[in-house]
């Protein structure tokens, strides 16, 4: 099933701006901070990385999309997958179907193959696995083995892989993930992001000794774009 994204979409979901206006000011941002973010690790091949915040309405979903794009855009094999099982948003993104999803991987053991909840987009190289049926354990789900495997089986497969996870600051389960995935990249809003809590969710992630690869500084303010920033590496 492909996404079918016009001027109005995504009603519910997020802005495609990527997609929607591939040569604005914010769609070169995006491609900017996806080469920073290749750059960022010249010593290791980043295969997964996982998007948060710390707290949640901060852009880490819109952070995931359109980078996703435009890593499809480049010509590789691109999986974005919604492993925020609390409040999903990737399905409505891309208007695909919820019915599958990770849920069902993490639920059926080794009975459910991948390809199998994974649906195509419009946009060429980029695939979508939204969360499937949102479950009552999300962090014991993800703190799996069959997890482990899921991102084993996803590394051999594709080119590249986005988790989009919940916030750091609300729940454990991007410091769970934080131990699994090559890299994790922060979001964090200008002017709305509190800096007592960008500072705790920096320090949750180090204290599972999460790789964190950098901020996306968003809606920033300036003459041409007020709304996204920049990307800064860890050792900013």
């Amino acid at each position: 099933m492909c996404a079918k994204v016009t001027k109005q979409q995504p009603l519910s979901g997020v802005q495609l701006v990527t997609i929607l206006e591939p040569t604005a000011t914010i769609s070169e941002q995006f491609r900017t901070i996806r080469t920073n973010i290749q750059f960022s690790q010249v010593a290791q091949k980043l295969t997964v990385i996982m998007i948060t915040s710390a707290k949640k309405s901060e852009g880490k979903s819109t952070v995931s999309a359109n980078l996703a794009v435009t890593w499809a855009n480049q010509g590789q094999s691109t999986l974005l997958v919604d492993a925020d099982l609390r409040r999903p948003t990737v399905h409505k993104t891309f208007q695909l179907s919820n019915q599958y999803g990770l849920t069902s991987l993490l639920t059926t053991d080794n009975t459910l193959d991948y390809t199998a909840t994974m649906q195509a987009t419009m946009v060429e190289n980029l695939y979508v696995m939204p969360s499937g049926p949102i479950p009552p354990n999300p962090s014991e789900l993800l703190n799996t083995s069959r997890m482990n495997q899921v991102i084993a089986d996803l590394k051999q497969n594709f080119d590249f892989v986005i988790f989009d996870v919940p916030p750091v600051g609300v729940v454990s389960d991007a410091q769970i993930m934080g131990t699994k995935v090559d890299g994790t990249v922060l979001v964090v809003p200008q002017g709305i992001a509190l800096k007592n809590s960008v500072v705790q969710a920096k320090a949750a992630l180090e204290n599972v000794h999460a790789k964190i690869l950098g901020v996306v500084m968003n809606r920033v303010n300036s003459t041409e774009d007020k709304y996204y920033g920049g990307y800064y590496g860890s050792d900013s």
